[in-house]
């Protein structure tokens, strides 16, 4: 049985979580309903939770607020959002469970089969990589969190050379040569690495503009990378991409 404690200030939005839970959600207890930070962390040092569902905006604090009032996280966290496209990202980009309101049914129980799978694995680790990345603002600093049959393995984005899209999932190619086959779309990875000076030159490219050797001009042209990886240039992206790295025709 997972135990669960909902924090959020909409009282509507907590009934109305704890009321999928209980109803759609086998095996998962809802030990409390909390209204704002103090009130989440008195609960969770009483009942230890294994899951806690947290609202990003509760009046004056955030749920960021109450993760960095904890000492030692020991529980998965699954934020809960009607909030910003940038917020979103944050969640993906280190690999947290987030739930967009109005809650979906499948994609809660799909969020809760995915903390039954993480159960007793590095839990502190995930969350303050994940306040590592909010507060760093330096992105060169910033952890990627890529999911594997096995767990999640941290790589640094300024280690990416560039990822290439592969029907509905992404490699992504390293500097020291290595490349991880994830189960997410190049799509996604545009979105999670736009603030990373990444740019997304072909339908099938996105590259790390910190890593470009040279560009061959051309009618789209090409770049080659500093692992010397040759890569096309759409004719579509060419502007927009010689824009980017201040170049002028």
């Amino acid at each position: 049985m997972l135990k669960s404690i909902i924090i959020d200030d909409e009282l509507k939005s907590r009934e109305s979580l704890r009321i999928l839970i209980e109803d759609f959600c086998t095996g998962v207890e809802v030990s409390a309903l909390c209204q704002n930070v103090s009130e989440g962390i008195a609960a969770i040092d009483k009942y230890k939770p294994d899951v806690i569902f947290l609202d990003i905006q509760m009046q004056r604090e955030t749920g960021f607020d109450l993760l960095n009032k904890i000492s030692a996280i020991n529980f998965e966290v699954i934020f809960t959002t009607a909030y910003s496209e940038y917020a979103i990202r944050a969640f993906k980009f280190s690999a947290i469970d987030y739930l967009l309101k109005p809650i979906d049914i499948e994609e809660l129980k799909a969020s809760l089969l995915k903390v039954e799978k993480k159960i007793g694995g590095s839990i502190t680790g995930r969350l303050e990589q994940l306040m590592d990345n909010l507060k760093g603002g330096n992105t060169e600093n910033f952890k990627l969190a890529l999911p594997t049959s096995d767990g999640l393995i941290f790589i640094k984005v300024n280690d990416i050379v560039y990822c290439e899209a592969s029907s509905n999932y992404t490699h992504i190619h390293m500097l020291d040569g290595k490349k991880h086959l994830v189960s997410r779309t190049l799509k996604e990875y545009e979105e999670m690495l736009a603030e990373s000076n990444f740019f997304r030159i072909h339908h099938s490219y996105l590259i790390n503009l910190n890593l470009i050797k040279k560009y061959i001009r051309g009618d789209g042209g090409y770049v080659v990378m500093n692992n010397d990886t040759s890569l096309d240039v759409s004719k579509r992206k060419k502007e927009a991409f010689l824009d980017r790295i201040g170049y002028k025709l």
